[in-house]
C-alpha cells in the first residue's frame, strides 16, 4: 500500500511541477538555515570531555580588599599566585593543576628555520592526567620536576613536526625564549574545544605548541600572556608575577569524585578564615566551585550572537512551513474532486490521509536532501568568516541524523492539517458537482 501511496505521490508532482516545486524550495531554505546554524551550536555548546567533565572543578576564591566589596558579588575568576602554589601543596583533591597562558619564542637549532613565536601553557604536572593528554612519544614531568624547577618542556605534534620532522625527540634540547629546555615527551593532536581550561584568552581555535612547569617558568622569569588583574600595590622592586603580588592570573583546577565537592567547598571557606585571619584577606569567604560544563555556562562560551543566530533561523523554519502547510492546502484541496471519487470507490478517511501524508513526507524528504545540500554550503561560508571558532563548522553523524529526524519532522507536521482537512471531502457533494 506504501508503494502504491508513493506512486501516487509522484505522479501528483508531475502534474503539479510549479506548486511541487515551491513547497520543496521551502522546506529546502527552513532546513538549511536551520541546520547551518543548529551545527555550529551544536560544536559550540558540546562537552569537551565528556569522560570526566563531571569530576573537573573550576576553583574560584576572592582575595580582594575591602574596598568596593559588595555583597553577593561574583568572586575573583583567577587566583593570585600565592593562593594558587597554597592550595597546590595542600592536594586535597585526586588531582590539580594551576596554570595560565603564556608565549615562548622558538630558536631552532641546526635548521634553516628562523626564530618564530609560539603559545604556551605553564602549568604544574596534574595538568596531563586531569585533562587526559595523550602523548605520542615520552611521558610528562612529574611533581618532583615542578618542585626541582627542572628544565623541561612538552612539544605539541606540529612542533615536533617542524622542529624534528616528527622523529621522536624526547632527549632532545629545544631553545624556548633564550633558554635550553629538555623535551620530556610530544603531545599527539590534543585541542578541546573549547579550551574550557583557560577561557582568558579565547575559547577556541587556539594551539598551545609548549608546555613548561610553572615552577621553571617563574625561575626562567617567562612571564604570562594571560589576563592579570591588580587590587593591591606591589612591592617597590617587585612585579606583578612575584608571589606575594596582589594580582590574580592564574587558573586553578581541581579533578575529584563529585560527591566531596561539598568537603572542598567547605575546605576553601576555611582556607578564606585562615588567610583573612593571617590578615591577607579582608571579606568574608566567597568561594564558587564549577564544573566543566558549569563554567562553560558561565563564562558564556557559546556567542551570544550565535544562539540569536539559531532562534532566528528556527523561527525561519516555522515560517517555511507554514507557507508548506498552505500550499499542501491549496493542493490537496484542488483534488477535491479526485478524492471524493476514490471515497466512493471504497477508499476510506484513514487512507486519504495516508495517501495526503506519505504525498507531504515525499516533497519533505526531497526538500530535506535539497536542505542538506544548502547547510553544506551554509557551513562552509561560515569556515570562511573571521570567527575563532569558524574551522569547527562542520556537519558531523548526529547532526545528520537530526537533519533527516527534523526534515520528516517538518514535513509530516505540515503535511498533517491539509492530510486532515482531504480526508474530510464529502464524496457525494463531489459526485453531483462533477
Amino acid at each position: 500500500m506504501f508503494a502504491y501511496y508513493t506512486r501516487l505521490a509522484i505522479r501528483s508532482f508531475r502534474r503539479n511541477k510549479v506548486l511541487t516545486a515551491l513547497m520543496v524550495v521551502a522546506i529546502a531554505l527552513g532546513i538549511g538555515a536551520s541546520m547551518t546554524t543548529l551545527t555550529v551550536f551544536h560544536v559550540l555548546s558540546g562537552d569537551p570531555i565528556p569522560a570526566k567533565s563531571d569530576r573537573l572543578f573550576y576553583v574560584q576564591i576572592d582575595p580582594r580588599p575591602r574596598a568596593g566589596y559588595v555583597p553577593g558579588e561574583e568572586p575573583e575568576e583567577q587566583m593570585t599566585r600565592f593562593d594558587a602554589e597554597a592550595l597546590l601543596r595542600d592536594k586535597h583533591g585526586q588531582h590539580q593543576a594551576m596554570m595560565s597562558g603564556g608565549g615562548a619564542t622558538i630558536v631552532p637549532e641546526g635548521s634553516t628555520l628562523k626564530p618564530f613565536s609560539v603559545d604556551s601553557r605553564l602549568t604544574s604536572a596534574d595538568f596531563f592526567p586531569m585533562f587526559d593528554v595523550p602523548l605520542q612519544y615520552g611521558n610528562p614531568w612529574t611533581a618532583a620536576d615542578d618542585e626541582s624547577r627542572s628544565r623541561v618542556v612538552v612539544l605539541s605534534k606540529a612542533l615536533n613536526d617542524k622542529l624534528f620532522n616528527g622523529a621522536n625527540s624526547v632527549g632532545r634540547d629545544v631553545q624556548v625564549s633564550g633558554h635550553s629546555l629538555r623535551v620530556v615527551g610530544v603531545m599527539k593532536d590534543w585541542q578541546p574545544e573549547p579550551r574550557f581550561f583557560d577561557l582568558s584568552l579565547s575559547a577556541y581555535g587556539k594551539e598551545e605548541d609548549v608546555l613548561i612547569p610553572f615552577s621553571t617558568s617563574v625561575d626562567l622569569k617567562l612571564g604570562s600572556s594571560g589576563n592579570m588583574n591588580c587590587f593591591g600595590n606591589n612591592s617597590p622592586n617587585g612585579t606583578s608575577y612575584d608571589l606575594s603580588a596582589p594580582c590574580s592570573w592564574l587558573q586553578y583546577w581541581v579533578e575529584m569524585d563529585p560527591a566531596k565537592a561539598d568537603d572542598y567547598r567547605r575546605y576553601l571557606v576555611n582556607y578564606s578564615d585562615q588567610q583573612r585571619a593571617a590578615g591577607r584577606f579582608e571579606r568574608p569567604a566567597n568561594v564558587k566551585l564549577l564544573s566543566v560544563m558549569e563554567w562553560l555556562d558561565f563564562k558564556k562560551a557559546v556567542p551570544s550572537d550565535v544562539r540569536l543566530q539559531m532562534w532566528l533561523a528556527l523561527g525561519f523554519l516555522v515560517v517555511c512551513l507554514i507557507n508548506t502547510v498552505g500550499l499542501l492546502l491549496a493542493k490537496f484541496l484542488r483534488r477535491s474532486g479526485e478524492i471524493g471519487v476514490r471515497r466512493a470507490l471504497g477508499a476510506s478517511r484513514g487512507q486519504i490521509f495516508l495517501q495526503c501524508v506519505v504525498e507531504a513526507g515525499a516533497v519533505g524528504v526531497v526538500g530535506g536532501l535539497l536542505g542538506l545540500v544548502l547547510a553544506t554550503l551554509g557551513l562552509y561560508a561560515v569556515r570562511q568568516q573571521p570567527v575563532e571558532y569558524a574551522k569547527l563548522a562542520h556537519l558531523d553523524g548526529t547532526m545528520l541524523l537530526l537533519a533527516l529526524a527534523l526534515t520528516l519532522f517538518a514535513s509530516l507536521a505540515a503535511g498533517m492539517l491539509p492530510a486532515w482537512r482531504a480526508m474530510q471531502v464529502t464524496p457525494a457533494i463531489q459526485l453531483k458537482s462533477q
